[in-house]
């Protein structure tokens, strides 16, 4: 008998002339957009200027999309170099392949880079994004949905994945199994929702709503790696990314100890972005004076007149 399942994508790029439209890179740029948006709310909640966000996504985005494409190819280097591959396939980044660890950890190198440009603290630019990160991540991985990878055991839960696809090796697969990608999208999209909350409930500050989110996140990413079957490296039984999440973890809680009992509260709002300041005297220009402050300074003068010093 048949079970119900989620059925696999009839096809993951759709060419608009001779131009192709992949799925894996639209949702994407799609968690871009989402990240950036939702950032500059908090950011101007948080006291920032408008446009503060986008301006350093320009510096995170590229490096991060570099970290996480490095952080695949060098962990999973066995796709890419060796006898029978082709290493330029490690530039085929619209075939998927972005590691989350590298790509926060090189963001974070751009992101840096960006707040120093602008006056703003690292730290509270992250507690603002954060939350964006994590819906970020839940749009990216429907891009392994198209893509048909990133899918787990097999099963016959009613919600199981199809997959038909032919692997480079010539392999079929062709089965019904967990769709991880879809266990770690709801995933981030809860774990998102828990940080605005505890960032409203306790007010956090100074890197640690951000701490949150990466701490919460390893814990999901824990399980649907356990999940995974596809190739990767296991040492002492655990997959790579099991222990990186295992580390992650460790130093995201250790964070939010250590700061929390050194840095308590949030960041001054008059002091996270100097921008914000340019915006509310007009970009940094002088303020006309008003008809009453005119006729103040001319009460002011006559006086002076009048009863030199």
């Amino acid at each position: 008998m048949d079970i119900a399942y989620i059925p696999s994508p009839s096809r993951g790029v759709l060419y608009l002339g001779p131009v192709p439209l992949r799925a894996y890179a639209f949702c994407i740029i799609l968690g871009v957009v989402v990240a950036v948006w939702l950032g500059s709310k908090r950011w101007v909640a948080r006291g920032g200027a408008k446009h503060t966000v986008g301006d350093i996504a320009v510096w995170a985005v590229p490096f991060g999309l570099l970290g996480g494409r490095l952080y695949h190819v060098i962990t999973d280097h066995q796709l890419y170099f060796g006898e029978g591959r082709n290493p330029w396939n490690a530039f085929k980044i619209w075939e998927g392949g972005l590691g989350i660890w590298g790509a926060i950890a090189l963001g974070a190198v751009g992101a840096w880079i960006g707040a120093r440009r602008r006056g703003v603290p690292l730290p509270a630019y992250a507690d603002a994004i954060a939350p964006g990160i994590a819906l970020a991540q839940a749009i990216g991985r429907w891009g392994n949905y198209f893509n048909q990878e990133l899918y787990g055991r097999d099963t016959t839960l009613p919600w199981g994945l199809k997959i038909h696809k032919v692997l480079p090796d010539g392999t079929v697969v062709d089965g019904v199994f967990h769709p991880t990608f879809l266990y770690e999208s709801l995933w981030c999209v809860l774990v998102a929702l828990l940080v605005i909350w505890a960032d409203r409930k306790f007010t956090l500050g100074h890197g640690r709503a951000f701490a949150l989110y990466v701490a919460a996140y390893t814990v999901g990413r824990f399980w649907t790696e356990w999940l995974r079957t596809d190739p990767a490296h296991v040492y002492f039984g655990l997959r790579l990314n099991d222990w990186t999440s295992i580390v992650v973890f460790l130093g995201a809680v250790a964070y939010l100890v250590v700061v929390g009992k050194k840095r308590p509260g949030r960041e001054d709002p008059a002091s996270i972005d100097p921008a914000a300041h340019e915006e509310e005297t007009g970009d940094g220009e002088e303020k006309p004076s008003r008809p009453s402050d005119e006729k103040a300074d001319a009460v002011v003068a006559d006086k002076d007149v009048k009863n030199p010093i």
